[in-house]
Formats: structure tokens, sequence, C-alpha cells
């Protein structure tokens, strides 16, 4: 039955996932999927988009398309037929991209998924960019995608107005050349840049490295790390109150950024066998660097770029420590910290330990103690509160 014919409700519905633009129309949905989720996968920026794509420029079928910063594949699954790159710093928008693909009856080969420290090995004739939230971020694929741009490479971003500062038009016109910028169509805008090869590329400044404060320790960062520049302040709050069970030996550091809870965790449990895990490429990358740069090769750890401790063993660790996000991208909500908790809570063995820390506002031990039936406060000040949760 076409779906202008169902009831109004199972309308609704249906149309929360249905991506309608002159390409086609496509299923997209959000990672991680949730049931009767009510924020849709893609956004105004890219509709417009893809809408422009298809009625101002002449898309050839060997084109040579690179999509930075995909959300959950909305502009990979629609252009599909193009053949398209992707790149993301993101597994779980790689996860997203795959499932679209899957739900539209497209083959997975059609697009080519990179992680954000790799680049395409062919010239770009488009550059199609949606503007990540940490500006950073597109600072480092500009750098490394400039050599690849094609002498007459069209290069569109994409964004909400709302989330395009006046520091992305003078980025994209520091490394590529003038931008200009098209009428606001549904709170969203496009920039154009042209590439003005008169311009020379300065040192791309990342990886960017500072001593971590009262340690021995370097600490690098890539561009998509959260406080790349400098310790945050919950990390500092947390690194005052680690575990110290003696008896503890298998540790996650679960959403670990730059992976500065688990060296620290590393160099107080010498015997102590460490995991760190995020949905970041750049993160991991980061720690994996930053833990090698501290022990050499006499310690060894595990790095997992994963959805969360999605496909962890049960009752596998003693203690997850977590700083969990409490956004997605510009979307705020405690969906993502809900599913830590869960999955930590069945990863850990019997009077194994949960240690969290969150602002003072999100409330998080409600949803612990629903998860471990207690919650103990370890340490507050007036922003983050510090819970430890024992598995029973």
């Amino acid at each position: 039955m076409p779906h202008g014919q169902l009831p109004l409700l199972q309308r609704i519905k249906f149309m929360e996932t249905l991506l309608e633009v002159t390409l086609g129309r496509f299923e997209i949905r959000r990672a991680p999927f949730r049931k009767n989720d009510l924020l849709r996968a893609w956004d105004a920026a890219d509709e417009y988009l893809l809408n422009h794509l298809a009625a101002q420029e002449n898309l050839g079928s060997d084109s040579s398309l690179t999509i930075l910063n995909d959300s959950f594949g909305a502009l990979s699954v629609a252009l599909n037929a193009y053949q398209p790159t992707a790149l993301s710093d993101s597994y779980l928008s790689q996860q997203a991209t795959r499932t679209n693909l899957d739900l539209n009856g497209i083959s997975r080969d059609s697009v080519r998924l990179l992680d954000s420290l790799v680049v395409p090995d062919a010239g770009i004739d488009y550059l199609l960019i949606k503007v990540p939230k940490t500006l950073g971020l597109l600072e480092y694929q500009l750098h490394s995608l400039r050599p690849l741009l094609k002498p007459n490479v069209k290069i569109i971003a994409a964004g909400m107005v709302k989330n395009l500062p006046s520091s992305v038009w003078k980025l994209l016109e520091r490394l590529i050349g003038p931008a200009t910028t098209s009428l606001a169509v549904k709170k969203a805008r496009l920039i154009f840049a042209a590439l003005d090869p008169a311009i020379k590329l300065p040192n791309n400044p990342y990886p960017v490295c500072y001593p971590l404060e009262n340690t021995r320790f370097l600490v690098c960062n890539h561009a998509n790390v959260f406080s790349r520049d400098s310790l945050d302040i919950g990390t500092r709050f947390l690194l005052q109150h680690l575990p110290d069970y003696s008896a503890y030996r298998d540790f996650i550091d679960l959403g670990c950024g730059n992976g500065v809870v688990g060296l620290m965790l590393a160099d107080r449990h010498p015997d102590a066998n460490l995991c760190f895990v995020d949905e970041s490429f750049m993160a991991i990358a980061s720690a994996r660097e930053n833990f090698q740069s501290a022990f050499g090769g006499e310690r060894q750890a595990r790095f997992a770029v994963n959805d969360g401790l999605d496909g962890f063993p049960d009752r596998s660790a003693d203690c997850v420590v977590c700083n969990p996000p409490f956004h997605q991208q510009h979307t705020v909500g405690g969906h993502i910290a809900w599913q830590m908790f869960r999955k930590a809570h069945q990863v850990l063995r019997k009077g194994g330990e949960l240690r969290v820390i969150g602002n003072r506002h999100l409330n998080y031990h409600l949803s612990l103690k629903k998860l471990f039936g207690h919650c103990e406060q370890v340490a507050s000040n007036a922003k983050f509160v510090i819970f430890s949760c024992i598995k029973r």
C-alpha cells in the first residue's frame, strides 16, 4: 500500500525515517537504533545539499565524490550511484551507513567508508562537507585532503545556520580559497569554496601535545578529541577519585577519549589489564599513542573502536570507569549514557565496580540505581558528581 494511503499515525511513523529528495526516497535511521526514536537521522542541511547537487551540479558517473562527516549515512546512501568515499571519525556513523544501505537494498560496496585518519587514494572532483561540531576536525580534514583536490574541484559545505559560525568561512578561506554562501532554506545553508592554488598550506597543527600535570607523561590528542589542548576539568576531578581496590585486574576505560584515565589506572595498578573503548577513531588513536609513549613495550593494552561495550563478554571485567557523553553531535540526550551503564552492568563480574562521573544536573544516580539497586556518591564539587556502583 502506498504510504499516502496508510492511516495517519502509521504514516507519521513511516515518514520519520523516509528521506525524500530529488535523487529519490530512502529509508534512513539513526544509530544506535532505538525503538520509537523521534529524532530523524538527517537534517535540512542534508536535504538542501542533496537537492542542490541534483538541480545545479552536473554530476557524471565518473565524478569522484568524497563526503565528510555524514552523520548517519543520508548523503552516502542518496549518492550511492556515484560510488562515493565517505570519511568519518565516528564508528556509529559508519555502522549506520552500512545499516541504511542494507535497508534500501543497496550494496555496501557502493560506498567506501574510511576513518578520519585515512585519506582517499584518488583525486577529488566533489568535496561534500557536513560541518562537524568540532572545527578542529574540519581543519585537520582540509589539511589532509587539500593535496587531493583537482583544479576544478567543487567544494560544498552544509550545515544548519545555528551551527555555522563565521569561523567556518574563515577556515575555508584560509586553507582552500574564496567562500560564498547560499540563501538559507529551512534554517540550513550551503557554503561554496573555490580552490585557490596560490594559497600555501601551513603545517597541520594536529595532533596537539601537552605535559600531563603532576605526572611524567606527555599527552597527544588528535583533532577530534574532547578538550584536546589541555586536561578538562571533569577528567581532572575524576583522576583525583579513581578506584584503588588492589584486587581489580581487568579495567575498562569506557568512552576513553585520549585515554588519560586508563593511563593513570595502568600506572597505579602495575599488574592490571587495560582496555580502552571509544566510538571515535581519533580518540582510540590518541589513547593508543599515549599508552605506548608512556609504557613502550613494557605494558600491553587493548584498544577498541566500538559502540560502547557491544559484543564484550558478560562478566569479563572487574572495573569500568566511564565519563559518558550527554550529546550525540548537536543532539543532547541521555540514551548513550544509559546504554553504556546497561552494558557495563552486564560486562562486570560479581563484585565488580562501575565508576561514573557526570555533570550534577544529569542525575545519573537515578539510572544507576535502577540497574544496580544502589549507588554510592564518591565525591562531588560545584559541577560534577562521581558515583560508584558495585554489582551484587
